[in-house]
């Protein structure tokens, strides 16, 4: 499987800081020595105006706003049957029957799933940016699977029922996975889909005879400048035990 190799903004300006560093080390002798250190006070605001600027626009103070700056709310999400639910409004969950949980950024809206699309794929719930809406998360779930099948065979079998994953797979510049256990040892797979117009973060585990799979889903130029947020709702995924879970809501 190949790994990619990602760019490292702050690798990058630590760089340019050092080489700043060295560079600002003027000989005393030096003929323009005075006027570089007393600049007029005009030119002194544009380049603090200028410096702030390439702040703002530096790919690593970016992402770390973006973490900063953004707050969220937690979905509790019931994974009902579609002889269960309760039509269009039906996927609003309650805390105290909730089978999972991820996070959600304020601002982003819900898509209702209808009846006939949780029968046929198995789509629980979806959140998307309303300034982008192709920038979303969703979550699916099969029944009557007791445990996972090896992590290189999961992603595929996810891909029969989703022709967009399978396009995606398919036209990836790379395909990352990993295997990871909770305290209680549930086991949880996770897999990065890095492709030329889209990118893709996708959890999957199971529990209590239902598989479980949450997608987060950005084009490449809303990858660039959300990936800390996106980062954050795919590691936020996680089951939950519907008694615990009603217990600590009373």
């Amino acid at each position: 499987m190949a790994t990619v190799t990602f760019f490292s903004p702050v690798a990058c300006l630590s760089t340019v800081t050092a080489e700043s560093s060295s560079n600002s080390s003027i000989p005393k002798h030096n003929p323009f020595r005075k006027s570089l250190v007393h600049k007029p006070p005009f030119a002194s605001s544009v380049l603090s105006f200028a410096a702030a600027a390439a702040l703002v626009l530096s790919p690593a103070t970016s992402l770390s706003s973006i973490a900063a700056d953004t707050s969220f709310h937690l979905y509790y999400g019931t994974a009902a049957s579609a002889a269960n639910y309760g039509g269009y409004g039906g996927n609003a969950s309650k805390q105290d029957s909730a089978e999972y949980t991820y996070d959600v950024p304020d601002g982003w809206k819900e898509r209702l799933v209808s009846k006939v699309e949780k029968g046929t794929n198995g789509t629980d719930s979806e959140f998307f940016n309303p300034r982008k809406r192709s920038e979303r998360e969703y979550l699916t779930f099969l029944s009557g699977i007791k445990a996972l099948s090896p992590v290189d065979t999961v992603l595929g079998n996810l891909a029969l029922s989703d022709v967009a994953l399978q396009d995606q797979i398919a036209g990836a510049d790379s395909v990352r996975s990993d295997e990871r256990r909770d305290s209680a040892g549930q086991v949880y797979y996770s897999y990065e889909i890095n492709g030329a117009n889209s990118h893709s973060l996708i959890s999957v585990t199971c529990k209590g005879n239902k598989l479980y799979a949450h997608f987060v889903i950005a084009p490449e130029a809303d990858w660039i400048r959300d990936e800390a947020t996106l980062r954050r709702l795919h590691a936020s995924f996680k089951t939950v035990d519907a008694r615990a879970s009603a217990a600590s809501a009373t």
